[in-house]
């Protein structure tokens, strides 16, 4: 019998996620960025649920490749262009779209096929300071990409900072305009979090991610007030229940010391199969289907969890790590980090089921 964790993947929640996102862009055309095997729940799964995207935004290209082979046949963006000429050829041949980003992969272009032709996306640096070209560069790398013999379309991107705090993103959104101003071109600012804070950053794409998987963006609104569906369920079982006595240490380093004598679950997940390890004790989980937390810390393979108000529960109890009836977010925040992380790292042993 095979250990009891396993992620479901709800492909209704994610299909829902992805309707409330065309609910609020009007005619704004939509990039579902489906990077990082579509944050582990599959890219090809996340494909066919976000049919009704206009396009696919990842980095990886052999997933593009595979996305094609399978006979995706609407826009492809890799979100960090390509890294080599080679990767010119198989973009051409698979009609992959890429975002330009650097002089570097301006003189690729250079090299590339002669009858290649490109859909471009010029990355504009307005604030966020990794990729892209700075105003006055963008300037200047737009003038050669307008009138570059392989360049057959031609869009305009940034990447905002801060849509989800406090800097906002007026600052970023004037750097971009001064680039884009006079120039007709179709253009692609919004994220998740600008595109639910700043409508008038929509344009012409917008490039919702950890949205359309159940998550929220912010720190101070859940996914569930903004009216979004949990993706994955991260869910195990009760594997042994004992009773530590008052002053007993629970697991590696005897961090966890039982203040009264305590219930104790232990549960079969831990960090191999993509759960924090840093998670403190006091980290949601639910048993049962009720709430309770985590204690000590958290193992290769186990956790352990307080069963003092649940008499009831045994081995065999299910537990949801996080998912429906207790997002990822909250998980994410109690461990210190954020949901796309968690939703990432399920690591490759633990099976998925797609309902």
């Amino acid at each position: 019998m095979p250990r009891p964790i396993k992620a479901t993947i709800n492909v209704a929640h994610l299909k829902h996620n992805l309707a409330f996102v065309r609910s609020r862009v009007g005619n704004a055309s939509i990039f579902a960025v489906v990077k990082a095997n579509a944050y582990g729940h599959g890219v090809e799964r996340a494909a066919r649920a976000f049919s009704a995207a206009d396009g696919l935004a990842l980095l990886e290209i052999d997933a593009a490749v595979e996305m094609r082979a399978a006979g995706y046949a609407k826009r492809i963006v890799l979100l960090e262009g390509v890294f080599d000429v080679a990767d010119l050829h198989t973009a051409a041949a698979h009609d992959l779209a890429l975002v330009v980003h650097s002089a570097e992969q301006l003189r690729m272009l250079d090299a590339a096929p002669p009858a290649a032709r490109y859909d471009v996306l010029l990355k504009v640096n307005s604030g966020m300071n990794r990729l892209g070209f700075t105003p006055h560069a963008a300037g200047i790398a737009l003038a050669q990409l307008k009138n570059h013999r392989v360049v057959c379309n031609l869009t305009l991107m940034t990447h905002f900072a801060s849509a989800d705090g406090a800097h906002g993103v007026a600052w970023q959104t004037q750097e971009f305009e001064r680039v884009a101003h006079g120039h007709g071109l179709a253009r692609t600012l919004a994220n998740s979090a600008a595109l639910l804070r700043y409508p008038d950053t929509h344009a012409d794409w917008v490039r919702p991610g950890i949205m359309l998987y159940g998550c929220s963006p912010f720190a101070d609104l859940t996914a569930a007030q903004l009216g979004l569906k949990p993706a994955m369920t991260l869910a195990s079982e009760l594997i042994a229940v004992r009773t530590l006595a008052a002053g007993e240490r629970l697991g590696y380093s005897g961090t966890y010391v039982a203040p009264a004598a305590v219930r104790v679950g232990i549960v079969a997940c831990g960090y191999a199969d993509g759960y924090p390890r840093h998670a403190p004790t006091g980290t949601p989980i639910l048993v049962g289907g009720r709430r309770t937390c985590t204690l000590g810390l958290v193992a290769m393979d186990m956790l352990a969890v307080d069963l003092s108000s649940m008499p009831e529960a045994h081995v065999g109890t299910p537990v949801t790590l996080w998912g429906e009836g207790l997002s990822a977010d909250e998980v994410a925040a109690s461990s210190g980090t954020v949901s796309y992380e968690l939703l990432c790292a399920v690591a490759a042993r633990v099976p998925i089921v797609e309902v």
